[in-house]
C-alpha cells in the first residue's frame, strides 16, 4: 500500500471500529467515528468561509478535543496551535505573524488570546463539547456541522497543515510551515522505528501544540491504527493513575519528565 501523503489518508490505517482516541472518564473514539467528525468539521469550516490555505491559530487546554481538533482542521485549512500560557503581546506577535485570520478556543475561554486576536480584528470561534460525546467530538457553538449536500473540500499533500515557530533562542523566533506530506513522512519514520502497529496505545502526557505531541504520539499512533490517550498534559502524581486506566503499550516524554 502507498504511504499517506495527506493526514486523512494517514487515518485509512484504522478500521472504522477500532479505538483511536481515548481520555480519563470519557468515551472511546473509534477511527471510524473520527473519520465522520472530521468530515463534519470541514463542513462546518466551509460554513463559516474557512477553506483550504486558511490559517487558523488554536488555543486549546492538552486534552483529547486538541488532538481531534488539530487532525480535523488540518485536513481542511493550516493548523497553528498555540501554547496557551502565552501572553497577550506573545498571542499577538505569533498570530500576526503567521498571518491567521481566525482563532479557535473553547467555549467559555478567558485566554488572553481573545484579546490579542480582536486587536487584530480575526474571527474569533468556540468550540464546545455535547454531553456524552466521545473524546475528541466537538462542535463549533452555533454553526451546523453536516456535510449533507454540499461538497467538502480536503487539504491536499502539498498543502500546509501545521505552521510552528522555532525557539528564538538564537534570533527572532521563524515560521516553520510543514505540509501534509511533511507530516506524514514523519509520522510513517516514527512508526516504523517504533514498529507501532493497531495493538499499540500511547499514553500522551507531552503538550499538543509542539510537534513532539503532535506527530511523535499523535499522528504516528493514528497512522499505525493504533490508539493515543490524551491527557490534560504532565502531572508526575497522576501519571501511573493513567497508566492503569490507559494500559498503554508506550509513552513519550522528555528527560524532565522521565526523572520525575
Amino acid at each position: 500500500m502507498a504511504e499517506a501523503t495527506t493526514l486523512l489518508e494517514l487515518l485509512a490505517a484504522g478500521g472504522d471500529d477500532a479505538p483511536a482516541i481515548l481520555a480519563p472518564e470519557r468515551e472511546t473514539l473509534s477511527f471510524g467515528a473520527l473519520r465522520a467528525h472530521i468530515e463534519r468539521t470541514i463542513a462546518a469550516l466551509g460554513r463559516l468561509g474557512i477553506g483550504r490555505g486558511a490559517r487558523v491559530a488554536i488555543v486549546l487546554p492538552n486534552g483529547p478535543e486538541m488532538a481531534s481538533a488539530f487532525v480535523a482542521i488540518a485536513c481542511g485549512a493550516s493548523t497553528a496551535p498555540l501554547n496557551p500560557a502565552y501572553r497577550k503581546d506573545e498571542f499577538a506577535f505569533y498570530m500576526e505573524d503567521i498571518g491567521a485570520k481566525t482563532l479557535v478556543v473553547e467555549h467559555g475561554s478567558d485566554t488572553p488570546a481573545i484579546e490579542a486576536a480582536r486587536g487584530l480584528g480575526m474571527a474569533i470561534h468556540e468550540i464546545t463539547v455535547p454531553k456524552g460525546a466521545p473524546a475528541g467530538v466537538f462542535e463549533f457553538a452555533g454553526v451546523e456541522g453536516s456535510a449533507d449536500g454540499g461538497a467538502v473540500a480536503f487539504a491536499e499533500a502539498d498543502d500546509v497543515a501545521l505552521l510552528l515557530h522555532t525557539s528564538g533562542t538564537t534570533s527572532r523566533p521563524k515560521i516553520v510551515p510543514l505540509t501534509h506530506r511533511n507530516l506524514c513522512a514523519s509520522a510513517a519514520n516514527i512508526r516504523s522505528t517504533l514498529a507501532l502497529g493497531p495493538a499499540d496505545r500511547c499514553l500522551n502526557i507531552m503538550p499538543l501544540f509542539h510537534i513532539h505531541g503532535l506527530i511523535a504520539a499523535v499522528s504516528s499512533s493514528l497512522g499505525a491504527g493504533a490508539s493515543v490517550y490524551c491527557t490534560p498534559g504532565f502531572n508526575a502524581l497522576r501519571f501511573f493513575a493513567w497508566l492503569g486506566d490507559a494500559a498503554p503499550s508506550w509513552y513519550t516524554a522528555v528527560p524532565t519528565m522521565h526523572q520525575a
